[in-house]
């Protein structure tokens, strides 16, 4: 059972370790450096499918290898479960963030990130792609599905993201910990004893042009959220502070998705905005594999309209 800590203010120690069995490799986005992790089965199968992670602003791709708990790690969960799965450091972080000092606007990123996909097929057992994405990488897990041609993703898992804020994008500005830590972690009790003492290996500047393009969600969600074509799921913490959540918005995130062939919102009890780190996490990795299996059984693909 996972025990919880209420100490956010102890300084965080950046370890930097990984889960056994994960590696960290870069890829080649059209000459920009994307740093990953990565996970394999380990018996040398080929994949089920590769899940691509995408973390939130301000976090990295540790932020799916947890190691307060070893429960909590996405990496390990999905290579056990036959996944192979490939947390990036989204650009404006990890190795590329000298590249792209202040980051890049969603729709840059999404070109990016194509180009470092292109690169982990061509190099890696790959199997179909899913998209599991948090917060901000939701929103570019949704953008890179909107312009995708039929057959790239089996489909999209987004936690911490929403069409509705529940407060303006401009807090992003403001970067103590004591003015975002209600939205971005909630109760501190939701989290495994040691989790603040190893978020400096996760947590990451969050890059001014990815600041600014958040607070143009308003107008960006109505443009992308009816071009997506393969299978949707939302999962919204039950302390979710950053978006809408009451079941009209809800219904209305559900019916921007008119082409896509099926669309589930859920919500996780006793989970705070940052799920893969808290105590509910295997819980949501678990259920979010499951949909990933619903969608290969489905054979989601060549199910889009």
């Amino acid at each position: 059972m996972l025990t919880t800590t209420a100490h956010p203010e102890q300084e965080a120690t950046a370890s930097g370790g990984l889960s056994p069995g994960v590696r960290r490799i870069t890829l080649d986005a059209a000459g920009i450096p994307l740093s990953a992790l990565l996970s394999e089965p380990a018996d040398g199968r080929p994949p089920r499918a590769t899940v691509v992670a995408l973390h939130g602003g301000g976090m990295s791709a540790g932020y799916f290898d947890g190691q307060a708990h070893p429960d909590v790690s996405l990496l390990t969960l999905g290579a056990r479960l036959g996944c192979t799965v490939l947390a990036l450091d989204r650009p404006g972080y990890g190795a590329s963030a000298p590249y792209l000092p202040t980051g890049q606007r969603l729709q840059h990123q999404a070109e990016t990130v194509r180009a470092a996909l292109a690169d982990a097929q061509a190099r890696l057992a790959s199997g179909p792609l899913f998209l599991l994405a948090h917060s901000f990488g939701g929103k570019l897990a949704l953008a890179l599905a909107a312009d995708a041609p039929p057959g790239s993703f089996l489909g999209l898992d987004v936690s911490g993201c929403g069409h509705r804020p529940a407060v303006s994008a401009e807090l992003l500005g403001h970067r103590t910990r004591t003015s975002l830590r209600r939205y971005n972690w909630g109760p501190l009790r939701l989290y495994p004893d040691g989790t603040f003492s190893e978020v400096g290996a996760v947590v990451a500047p969050m890059p001014e042009q990815e600041i600014e393009s958040a607070q143009e969600w308003d107008t960006l969600a109505p443009r992308l959220l009816p071009r997506v074509r393969v299978p949707v799921r939302f999962t919204f913490a039950e302390h979710e502070a950053w978006w809408r959540q009451s079941e009209a918005d809800l219904t209305d995130l559900a019916a921007q998705f008119s082409a896509a062939p099926r669309v589930l919102v859920e919500r996780l009890t006793g989970a705070g905005h940052n799920i893969s780190l808290g105590c509910a996490a295997r819980t949501y990795h678990l259920r979010a594999l499951a949909f990933l299996e619903e969608c290969l059984d489905a054979g989601a693909p060549s199910a889009a309209r």
